[in-house]
């Protein structure tokens, strides 16, 4: 079998930097470069103009360039995830993906720089020389001692943010973590007691934070490999010296007896379970060594069922991740032009996370996750994708930066700057990244139909390999293992295929189906035919017998002809009508249309139907919907003939008060462009529309081809809706990432 690391093999990481185009970054004009003026504008002679004035005054640097958006994201690959020296090339996957998270969290533009060389002062003046470029620097992956003395003379040289997210990211959410891990046992920092096992970088970082926050210095035993660090010992340096402690005590167990707390940022296993057992009640435990933790949850709840348990892993309760806090802790700091990263601003961004995690979690939030936290010994720190964390922790930080005194710009209306923070993302975004954990934890069996083509086996195992249930391969069987050979696998024989050849299954498939079709026109011999010699046939029996939980098809024919073949099988939902939804994922907003793929001319109760759902469907993915029925004409003007279906499905909705936004008959524009919705007050929407009903299938999936040819990657679809079982009908041109995102919105139930 393939190298397996956590839920993935060696062979998918790899496609996944290698395909589409290598690396997981590319620059993107932000400006129009389509004709000789724009160029001009752009460069010569037009740049010569914010160049005289950037000289004239520094700061208008942030007002004619990106810098007050742009971190670097440095590192000489030292330290690589705990993977040791690998050198600065290897560490540049690492930076290339933080850089990608700066973007994908907080909406921070970021550059990877990797530096080869690993003498701190090359390293200090190389970063240094950098500040004209940058908004703030985030070191990464850089080892101890040597990171401690690069991140204090930066700072101490430059004026903009550095911090060493390795340290102080750890420290920041694992305090959060612990103010509520407190809160919840009834106990104060300045009494708590704490073991931390690991002197490097990350843990030295945790210790000074909660330090900081009223953890008193006598009260915390940190140990490293020799261990106890205490008062006397030799060969301790400066930083491992500054939490040495006067303490009999000299090993980790001797140590645990009578703990509050345990913070592990060492190695698997560190941690015994019968060290636990001497712990004091209501054990408070961090097992933070990735990949594995010093403990697991399980095994330490097994002799301390009283105790508060968070790790470093998303397959546990109570995950400390470094990214609920440095996008955002970016975020507000460059907001404010903050010329560091101090110790107020840390901890506000510990306060902020901390206090989210005792919030409800709001109604919509709850919808689009599948889930509902609540504030308890398994939820102490908010799940990475929680919305909110832009709008709060970077609101923290920018305030902290104020009222501290290292903000060059503050903020006047932070009501104004949080509705700033909240439009900035794209709540699809995390939503989808939801989805995938959630059919994670409930896997389920998905039927791929054409399992013959490369692009279906792709999906296939990726959708095996990232764990989100058992792929269910149809086709004939040598073809489909020689092609898994092919794609790199070595065990195909652990693949389930079903092929209509040689299955058990045909028998009892061809009574089923043909006790349906009976009356329409088809005999057992038809019937028969269709069972052996049609693969859609024989997967939507898979799919309606209860050998599979959901099914993909659409590679190799016609959206319509495979739904006349898949629909002789499946039946819509009682009372329901099928159709097609694309939906359009741009930076910070999606749009869905519909219907884009089944119904010709929908009469005003199909316009009425085919909104509410579409309106489901886009709360599920976090969207509060405003519904536009689109039309040529925008309120009878101009008037015509096709006019009163669209007013007769309005009319449906104001009878039935659906509880969302709606409105029509409406232009494109009228539905999208503020100015011009401006020009309707009396129109109900509160704002641009998100769920656009077009008024028939000809300009609805010539409008979805169209954008989907011109947003490439940024369209989802079709997703069929309507149907008894989640079915989903992928375009021929779909790719493997298409087909795996499909798939895994079908068995998580948010279309279907």
């Amino acid at each position: 079998m393939a190298e397996k690391t956590n839920d993935f093999t060696a062979r998918e990481a790899l496609f996944y930097h290698e395909t589409i185009r290598p690396g997981k970054i590319e620059i993107v004009a932000s400006k129009p470069m389509a004709t000789q003026r724009d160029l001009s504008l752009a460069y010569s002679p037009g740049v010569a103009v914010p160049v005289k004035a950037i000289a004239e005054n520094p700061a208008d640097a942030f007002r004619y360039t990106a810098k007050g958006n742009l971190v670097a994201v440095i590192s000489n690959g030292t330290a690589i995830l705990g993977l040791g020296n690998l050198g600065a090339l290897a560490s540049k996957p690492v930076m290339e993906g933080k850089a990608v998270l700066f973007k994908r969290f907080a909406d921070v533009d970021s550059i990877d720089i990797e530096l080869d060389t690993e003498d701190p002062e090359a390293f200090i003046n190389a970063v240094a020389l950098m500040e004209p470029t940058f908004g703030g620097i985030n070191l990464e992956d850089i080892k101890a001692p040597e990171c401690f003395v690069i991140e204090q003379a930066l700072r101490e040289r430059m004026k903009i943010p550095v911090m060493h997210d390795d340290q102080h990211g750890t420290a920041i959410i694992s305090a959060a973590g612990l103010v509520n891990a407190c809160h919840l046992t009834g106990r104060d920092f300045k009494d708590v007691k704490v073991v931390v096992n690991g002197a490097g970088a990350a843990a030295i970082a945790c210790t000074a934070l909660i330090k900081a926050m009223g953890v008193r210095h006598d009260n915390v035993l940190m140990c490293d490999r020799s261990g106890v660090i205490h008062v006397g010992r030799d060969g301790v340096d400066q930083w491992k010296s500054a939490h040495a402690v006067d303490t009999p005590r000299r090993t980790l167990e001797e140590a645990l007896e009578g703990a509050d707390i345990f913070l592990g940022l060492s190695a698997a296993g560190a941690l015994k379970p019968e060290w636990v057992a001497k712990m004091a009640p209501q054990p408070i435990i961090f097992a933070m060594a990735n990949p594995d933790p010093e403990i697991t949850p399980d095994d330490a709840k097994r002799v301390r069922p009283d105790a508060i348990v968070a790790t470093g892993r998303s397959d546990y309760p109570n995950q400390v991740n470094n990214v609920l806090g440095f996008p955002f802790i970016f975020r507000g700091a460059l907001d404010v032009r903050a010329t560091a990263i101090n110790e107020e601003m840390k901890i506000a961004a510990a306060k902020a996370i901390a206090d989210l995690a005792r919030l409800p979690v709001p109604e919509e939030v709850a919808a689009a996750y599948g889930i509902n936290h609540v504030f308890g010994h398994d939820y102490i720190i908010p799940a990475p994708f929680d919305p909110r964390l832009m709008e709060t922790v970077s609101a923290a930080v920018a305030k902290a930066a104020m009222d501290s005194g290292v903000a060059q710009q503050p903020i006047a209306d932070f009501d104004a700057y949080r509705h700033q923070l909240k439009s900035r993302l794209n709540p699809t975004t995390s939503v989808l990244t939801s989805v995938y954990a959630q059919v994670k934890d409930n896997p389920k069996r998905m039927i791929f139909a054409e399992a013959e083509e490369e692009v279906v086996l792709r999906a296939a195992i990726q959708y095996r390999d990232f764990g989100y249930g058992t792929p269910v391969l149809v086709g004939r069987t040598q073809p489909v293992v020689e092609k898994l050979v092919e794609l790199g696998v070595d065990d195909p024989d652990s693949f389930e295929i079903q092929n209509s050849v040689d299955s058990p299954l045909v028998p009892g498939m061809v009574d089923y189906l043909y006790e349906r079709l009976q009356r329409r026109g088809h005999t057992e011999r038809d019937v028969r035919r269709m069972v052996n010699q049609d693969r859609n046939t024989f997967a939507s029996l898979l799919l309606a017998l209860g050998h599979g939980d959901a099914m993909i098809s659409g590679i190799t024919r016609p959206f319509a002809q495979t739904m006349r073949e898949v629909s002789r099988v499946i039946e819509p939902k009682k009372g329901q009508i099928p159709f097609g939804v694309h939906m359009m994922i741009g930076k910070n907003y999606t749009v869905f249309l519909a219907d884009t793929t089944i119904n010709e001319r929908p009469d005003a109760a199909g316009l009425a139907h085919i909104a509410c759902e579409t309106a489901a469907v886009a709360r599920r993915l976090g969207h509060e919907p405003r519904v536009a029925f689109l039309s040529y004409s925008t309120f009878g003007n101009p008037p015509g003939r096709w006019l009163e279906g669209i007013r007769d499905a309005v009319a449906i909705l104001d009878a039935k008060d659906p509880g969302f936004e709606y409105e029509g008959e409406m232009a494109p524009d009228a539905a999208l462009n503020p100015k011009v919705m401006g020009m309707y007050p009396f129109s109900r929407l509160s704002g641009p529309a998100n769920v656009l009903v077009m008024p028939g299938l000809q300009s609805a999936n010539l409008s979805a081809k169209l954008l989907r040819e011109l947003a490439g990657n940024a369209t989802i679809g079709p997703m069929l809706i309507g149907m008894e079982h989640p079915v989903q009908i992928a375009p021929m041109t779909a790719s493997a990432p298409d087909l795996l995102t499909l798939s895994v919105l079908a068995a998580a139930g948010v279309v279907g």
